[in-house]
Order: structure tokens, then sequence, then C-alpha cells
């Protein structure tokens, strides 16, 4: 099967047209004419996941964030994009990325996380998809079949997620009745994988009671629970790493035995001390 035609499966799960006009998705190394015989899947094109699929003999690279975002004026050893760059060249692997359009589209990211999550009759939070299409954007919305308090909501996270800690922005103090705020019942609720800073205010228009999202720092935290929202900050990777085992499921289901498909390992690129 050569890169084409791989390319070919991978748009119809993820179509580029889903991609938000400041990615940089598609073949970003690699000849489009080589036979593919394995393919790496990772979330990162990290040192440990280029030596990965070196590794385990794979001559095509997939991963959901680019190596390549920035305009790149030279390809050496000099920097680590560049020396990352070299070494799939040297062994001759084609990499793809496929970063907003999978987060966007039917059935990927937003979809995959509000399901692990049990969210129902979700909507987008951000729509990308056009006129006469089925709504799909960047994250999703909707409601829970029971109500649960915000500790109930977190351990989920924790546990769906395999995630060892998160950061929980909520108000506290009591309400009018004295119940304390943070044991509230929670319903409707919101969640964007990857970096959710901008999708807070998308969240509470949304009528959303809480964001599970990521790379939340202190102001938009705070504000957040200032309007009323907890956010729940699980990480970068801790919410997008299941790109990893959700496309290469459906690579194996689509290629068959006709070309090895390896995950890279789940590992946090960091640890809580």
């Amino acid at each position: 099967m050569k890169v084409q035609e791989v390319i070919e499966v991978l748009e119809r799960l993820a179509s580029p047209s889903y991609a938000m006009n400041w990615d940089n998705v598609g073949l970003l190394a690699g000849r489009r004419d080589r036979e593919v015989t394995g393919i790496y899947v990772g979330l990162d094109a990290t040192e440990q996941v280029i030596e990965g699929a070196v590794s385990a003999g794979c001559n095509m690279l997939l991963t959901h964030h680019p190596l390549l975002f920035s305009p790149v004026k030279q390809v050496s050893d000099s920097d680590f994009v560049g020396n990352r760059l070299l070494t799939m060249i040297e062994h001759g692997i084609s990499y793809y990325a496929m970063h907003t359009s999978y987060d966007s589209a039917p059935g990927c990211m937003a979809d995959q996380a509000a399901a692990m999550l049990y969210i129902e009759d979700g909507e987008p939070l951000e729509l990308v998809s056009g006129p006469g299409e089925p709504p799909c954007g960047i994250g999703k919305v909707g409601y829970l079949a029971k109500e649960i308090t915000i500790d109930q909501l977190c351990a989920r996270v924790k546990e769906k997620f395999r995630i060892p800690a998160l950061k929980v922005f909520s108000a506290a103090g009591t309400d009018e009745n004295g119940e304390q705020l943070r044991d509230r019942p929670l319903r409707r609720i919101a969640v964007s994988p990857g970096s959710g800073k901008s999708m807070i205010q998308l969240a509470i228009d949304a009528g959303a009671q809480a964001l599970v999202t990521g790379d939340i720092g202190h102001h938009e935290g705070i504000d957040g629970a200032a309007c009323g929202i907890t956010v729940i900050d699980a990480g970068h990777y801790g919410l997008e790493h299941i790109f990893i085992s959700h496309v290469a499921g459906y690579l194996r289901e689509q290629l068959g035995k006709d070309v090895k498909i390896v995950e890279a390992e789940f590992c946090m690129p960091y640890r809580v001390v």
C-alpha cells in the first residue's frame, strides 16, 4: 500500500476540510508513492516517538500534533525540529499529521471524549461544519443521564483518561441555602480536549456547568469560576492521548493485515511530585 492510499483512508476519517485555517495538517514529510509496511501512531513527533517508529520497523509516522507548525528556514541537526526531520528522512519514514481536522471531524476527538464522559445529546462548542453538513466542531457540550458532583466528575475524568491528577477551578463558599458550592449537582457538561483557554466563554454561553479541558492558566481558571462554571484542567496530553488508540484501531479495521499498526505507549509528558 502506498503512502497516498493510506492518506486517502485517513482523510475519510478526518478530512483536512475540517481543519482550522491556521493549522498545518496532511503529509508533512515524505513521498506519496512510497510503499508503506508499518505505521506508528503517536500524539507528538517527539524523539522517543520517532525512535519508537524506527525500532518497530515502521516507515510511516502518524501524529495528532504537527511537528512543523511555523515556517522552517533550514533542516539541519542544529535544532530539535530539523534533527527529528532528518532522523525520519534518513530512515525513510513518511510523516502525516491530523490535528484540528481530527479534533473537529464527526466521530473523532470531540465525540470520543464526550462518549467517555457519558455526555449525551451533544453539540459542538465551536462549530466548524458548513450549512447542510452534520454539525461538528471543536469540543462538545451536552447532558449527563443523571446529576453528579464536581468530585464525582473529577473521579470519572481521572478514571476514563488514566490521569493521575487534575487542576480544578470552582466557586468557593456556600449558596443562599448554606450548601457548599463545590457540592452542587452538575448535569450539563462540556469537554474540549487540548488547549481550552478560549473555550471557557463558549462553554458558559452554552449553559455548561463544568468544562473539562487542558492548558488552563491561573487567570482563566479563576475568571471562569467567578462566572459560575467549574473548569477542570486535565492536561493537554491527558485528554488527547485517546487519539492514539482510536486512530490505530481505525487503521487496523481499514487496512487489515496488509500494514502493521503500532501504537506509541501511554506516557504522560510530566509527573506530579
